[in-house]
């Protein structure tokens, strides 16, 4: 990597050697290395604290530089969780708090994303920052937590008045969506507590939170979505496949159980090809999923 001396020094936080560049009239503070990245950016991402500091001290520097990426120290600083070097960061006028990378990442949602409960916390704090700013693909900070079930950040962000909950990314998934596909059943029943959430909100291809927890198994997801009176166990997708038929087409035994256990549920509902939950474990070799969605006339007459 072509990084000057000064930049080097930085990075592997040398705080002597850049005292001791620093005090030449030669040098310049801010003189970006490979990719844009300047000595502070370096020194920030790897949280060299005592660096930050003594290069903060300058009036020469600017604190906000980015780099080639569009990410800044502040980012870099809140995406590795570095708590005291944001600190300093925000502590500076001439620092956006809500900026954002080449991606649309910004510092909370970096934060999020890594799970730095003490950052998110941190930047949550300014008045500046906007806790449902997303990135190109449209996920928010809380969408992040849930996918990754980064309980606490989901907790610290839910305790906020203007965090949408149910805010959904470009392909329409949720951020109860996204904790239900991962199986993050802590995150799910957070969500679930919420009345501004709606359970059967679907994705673009009109998959629902219950559908992906029935697709994936999860039995304790599927038990705690159908707690919910206004959750409906028979919705079906775009392509007309319901909970029940996705969780027989992969065998999961205990789902099909639970959802067959339900009223509401039409086990011959076929999908818009005209196939049925029984054709698909069939198709797959299920046999105990087959037991249990074959009528009982059907299973006298195949067992005389």
């Amino acid at each position: 990597m072509k990084y000057s001396p000064l930049a080097w020094a930085a990075w592997n936080g040398h705080e002597a050697v850049v005292k001791l560049l620093l005090s030449r009239a030669d040098i310049d503070a801010n003189k970006p290395g490979e990719h844009g990245q300047t000595p502070l950016l370096l020194a920030a991402c790897n949280g060299h604290e005592r660096v930050v500091k003594i290069l903060l001290g300058r009036n020469d520097i600017d604190p906000d530089n980015p780099d080639d990426s569009n990410r800044t120290p502040l980012v870099l600083a809140a995406c590795n969780g570095h708590e005291v070097v944001v600190n300093m960061l925000l502590g500076r006028d001439d620092v956006n708090s809500n900026c954002s990378d080449e991606f649309g990442q910004t510092p909370l949602w970096l934060a999020a994303y890594n799970g730095h409960e003490g950052v998110v916390k941190m930047l949550l704090g300014r008045d500046d920052v906007d806790p449902n700013k997303s990135d190109r693909r449209g996920q928010t900070p809380l969408w992040l937590a849930a996918r990754h079930g980064r309980k606490g950040v989901a907790e610290i962000l839910l305790r906020r008045d203007d965090v949408n909950p149910d805010q959904p990314d470009k392909t329409g998934e949720t951020p109860l969506g996204c904790a239900a596909s991962e199986g993050h059943e802590l995150v799910v029943e957070m969500l679930l507590g919420r009345s501004d959430v709606n359970p059967n909100n679907s994705d673009y291809r009109g998959q629902t939170p219950l559908f992906w927890a029935a697709y994936c198994g999860y039995e304790g997801m599927v038990k705690v979505l159908l707690g919910r009176n206004d959750v409906n166990p028979d919705k079906p997708d775009n392509k007309g496949q319901t909970p029940l038929s996705y969780a027989a087409k992969n065998g999961h035994v205990g789902v099909v159980e639970i959802l067959l256990g339900r009223g509401d549920v039409n086990p011959d509902k076929p999908n818009n090809k005209g196939q049925t939950p029984l054709s698909y474990a069939t198709r797959n070799g299920h046999t105990r999923v087959i037991a249990l969605l074959q009528p009982p006339a059907a299973a006298t007459q195949s067992t005389s």
